[in-house]
């Protein structure tokens, strides 16, 4: 073919396959996520004593020379009081910069820590916990949501985004010795289930006026995984053991029961209706979903593998979580059960990457389930995969019916400072995402992970997500704005993916 004729049929083919502006739906709210304790502290003026978050099991375990030197913490060994992003103090900054680029939700967490630093085991009331919380944080989250309102942003609020009050669980002596140590946290669903539940009915009373959106647990398994059954570089949280089978499934349980108790004490405590939509509480659960697939696509044990997968790291909490049917044992096998049922209202989906998995002849781990035919040195989590956006928003319109939240997203996986990948990543998850509502599927808005760099976890400042930059070592904490801020504002201020970036990146079929 010569290249006259071949451009002319490229020419042709072009206008009749048009690229079209992707209009985002009325009401679909666009912003970005955050964590406390990854955002809060490292303030540029104020002391420690007002900014620093000691009372909380991830701060200890982040910190202490005991734990920082041990094998399987992985730690950093950066202290977020020095080195975190300063949003305790610098709030009314970060919200302008959201505002200015068009988003209209916020998701952040409340630290049960800073609001209850000592003991509620024992205290019940509203007014008998409101004489025991700290008044200086209630004052501050009012001042935060107030803040939000102000600049037209919706608050999405997480009450439990990982840690932990040292009264309920020793970060340092669970660490160092689980067998002896008292405060055992989610080992423990005793003492942890009512008082998570206590309070969630709290913090939904006491700041009901001015927030509907609330979501129970940030990503269950990722406190199961790398806490009791396999801490890796990747990630680990505390307590940091390793194959505690029995504990893990313990734990697995209560987070379960947590979830459907919060849900009860929010509902029954929240009922002013912040935003004027005839929705006084609008409560889910967040969870990490994630596409699976075999890293042999012909291997019979490979595909195996990765239905077990699929089912262990997504179906199996949420069956509980949303539709009442728990599996105790983690084999398939579950049993409806009335006191879970019902309580979801929307289900938060975090999404980053598909999971190439590789299968066994037999489980792995057959004391943690029967279904662990996989083998977990060779997992890969680091796929781009924009389309599975799609399949997973899919199912759960499919399977469960419930409405959907995208809590986090971002490019994750794509190599460090590829500016055309992360830009390409986020358009085409978009699209996906806007294919999937097309078809039917109920997705109320989309946050990008995160608004500012921030303290991940084990990994410190090492991993830079934010649409906003910012130097740790850095007194001021100054933002800077990277491309994919520049991006997902054009995408929210014009409320729709422009034709030209539709062009640019498409997604095909």
């Amino acid at each position: 073919m010569t290249r006259p004729l071949a451009l002319a049929l490229a020419a042709l083919a072009a206008c009749g396959s048009d690229p079209q502006t992707v209009e985002l739906p009325a009401g679909f709210l666009v912003g970005a996520s955050t964590a406390g304790f990854q955002v809060d502290m490292g303030c540029p003026t104020l002391p420690a004593s007002q900014c620093a978050d000691p009372n909380s099991d991830w701060y200890q375990y982040a910190t202490s020379p005991q734990t920082i030197g041990r094998a399987q913490t992985y730690l950093s060994g950066e202290d977020p009081a020095v080195v975190g992003p300063g949003e305790w103090e610098l709030y009314a900054q970060d919200f302008d910069l959201a505002a200015a680029d068009g988003h209209t939700v916020f998701r952040m967490s409340l630290e049960w820590s800073r609001i209850f630093p000592t003991s509620t085991i024992g205290v019940d009331g509203y007014d008998a916990l409101h004489a025991l919380a700290d008044p200086d944080a209630l004052a501050h989250y009012h001042a935060v949501f107030a803040a939000l309102r102000a600049r037209g942003i919706t608050p999405y609020v997480t009450i439990n985004h990982y840690t932990l009050p040292m009264w309920i669980h020793d970060g340092i002596g669970c660490t160092m010795d689980f067998a002896t140590c008292t405060a055992r946290g989610w080992a423990d669903p005793a003492t942890i289930v009512p008082e998570i539940a206590k309070y969630a009915g709290f913090v939904a009373q006491e700041f009901g006026g001015e927030v509907d959106w609330w979501a129970t647990e940030n990503e269950p398994f990722a406190i199961i995984l790398p806490g009791y059954v396999m801490p890796t570089a990747a990630r680990t949280n505390p307590p940091a053991q390793s194959l505690l089978s029995d504990t893990a499934k313990t734990v697995y349980g209560a987070l379960i029961d947590a979830h459907a108790r919060m849900y009860d004490a929010i509902h029954a405590a929240d009922t002013v209706d912040a935003d004027g939509d005839g929705v006084a509480a609008d409560v889910g659960l967040v969870y990490a979903m994630a596409p699976v697939a075999p890293q042999d696509p012909s291997s019979a044990l490979d595909q195996q593998a990765a239905t077990n997968v699929f089912y262990l790291w997504n179906m199996a909490f949420l069956n509980a979580v949303v539709g009442g049917m728990f599996d105790a044992n983690l084999d398939g096998n579950a049993v409806a059960r009335t006191d879970l049922a019902g309580r979801m209202d929307h289900l938060g989906i975090n999404y980053y990457v598909r999971i190439d998995v590789q299968g066994t002849s037999g489980p792995v781990l057959p004391e943690l389930s029967p279904l662990t035919t996989f083998d977990p040195l060779t997992i890969e989590q680091d796929e781009v995969y924009p389309r599975g956006i799609y399949e997973l928003v899919t199912l759960v319109h499919q399977q469960f019916g419930v409405p959907v939240m995208i809590t986090e997203n971002d490019g994750t996986a794509v190599p460090s400072g590829d500016l055309e990948a992360e830009q390409r990543t986020m358009v085409e998850t978009l699209q996906w995402l806007a294919r999937a509502m097309r078809e039917g599927a109920d997705v109320r808005g989309y946050m990008y992970w995160s608004l500012v760099d921030n303290y991940e976890w084990n990994h410190g400042t090492t991993l830079p997500y934010g649409l906003y930059e910012v130097d740790p070592h850095d007194p001021q904490k100054a933002r800077v704005p990277r491309v994919t801020a520049h991006l997902l504002a054009r995408i929210a201020s014009e409320h729709a993916i422009a034709r030209d970036l539709v062009a640019k990146y498409p997604i095909g079929d």
